[in-house]
């Protein structure tokens, strides 16, 4: 039994990531310019990051397109499978840039370049403003969604290393602290890649339709259970399709006498989406335990 209307992102969700992505593209340009100029490994460093987060948010920003896009009778699903992919190869580029940077940080402290400090922070205070302003566009609904929350937990990340640009600007221009430079670089790697292996981990087991952290499977389980007239479930599988969307299949048995299917099936359907937001889920009805006629090699089950 089909579940309802899908909820397709609206178009302001896209355009959310539209001015986000745009407004660090630009940002992004301006402090490479003056890194260059200064020499300073913090701005630099700060903009080689941006522009992998630039492209990260082109990633989840087309994502989201894609997700609008209606099902086919080849993608059956639609294309909301691009929401939980965009995440992953966000968290592997923030996994490399945090290499990269720990590399560079590491390879300047032997003669750390002397570097104009109130210029870093003049730059970086820039960067606060822009990265902290779009994580304020993302905010909403990042909690569920995993692509929005891979451009939320990027642009923290950014403001972050504007924050510790900052501060070495500060101790460069006043105390002439130039090792500060790529200290400050080290340590914000560091807290970029712990990070990264948070959204890795959890993107990683979205896209290999792993249960959502949001769902327990055994209450849902023991809720279908508890049901009037259910006497076994089994061959139980809960993932995400995509943003906000949560689909299950289930072997629900009932007694062969059972006439109330149809309407078993349409409160069933709305509770678990009211209970655990599972919004997407195909039951089918079964009158014995058995279940021997999907019982094969070839699509094991784990009940």
């Amino acid at each position: 039994m089909h579940s309802g209307p899908h909820q397709h992102a609206p178009p302001h969700a896209t355009r959310a990531f539209a001015v986000v992505t745009l407004a660090n593209l630009a940002y992004t340009i301006i402090e490479a310019g003056y890194g260059f100029h200064t020499n300073s490994l913090a701005l630099l460093s700060d903009a080689l990051h941006n522009l992998g987060d630039v492209f990260g948010l082109a990633l989840a920003w087309g994502a989201a397109v894609l997700a609008r896009r209606p099902p086919t009778e080849r993608h059956t699903f639609g294309w909301r499978r691009a929401t939980l992919l965009s995440p992953l190869a966000n968290a592997v580029l923030l996994v490399g840039f945090a290499g990269a940077l720990a590399w560079e940080a590491i390879r300047r402290f032997g003669a750390p370049p002397s570097i104009p400090g109130l210029s870093i922070m003049a730059v970086a205070a820039v960067g606060i403003v822009v990265n902290l302003g779009g994580a304020w566009m993302m905010r909403d609904g990042h909690e569920h969604d995993l692509n929005r929350r891979g451009a939320f937990l990027h642009l923290l990340a950014d403001a972050a290393i504007s924050v510790a640009a900052v501060g070495a600007g500060a101790g460069i221009w006043w105390l002439g602290w130039n090792w500060l430079d790529p200290v400050i670089s080290l340590l914000v790697s560091v807290v970029v890649a712990l990070t990264a292996f948070g959204l890795l981990r959890e993107s990683f087991n979205a896209a290999m339709d792993a249960v959502p952290r949001t769902v327990d499977q055994a209450a849902v389980a023991a809720y279908i259970n508890s049901q009037p007239g259910v006497v076994d479930v089994h061959h139980l599988h809960i993932w995400s399709l995509g943003t906000g969307e949560i689909a299950m299949t289930a072997h629900v048995v009932r007694p062969a006498d059972s006439a109330d299917h149809d309407e078993f099936l349409d409160r069933l359907h709305r509770k678990l989406d009211e209970r655990f937001g599972i919004n997407h889920p195909t039951l089918q009805i079964e009158h014995g335990t058995s279940c021997e006629h999907d019982e094969h090699n070839r699509a094991p089950h784990s009940h």
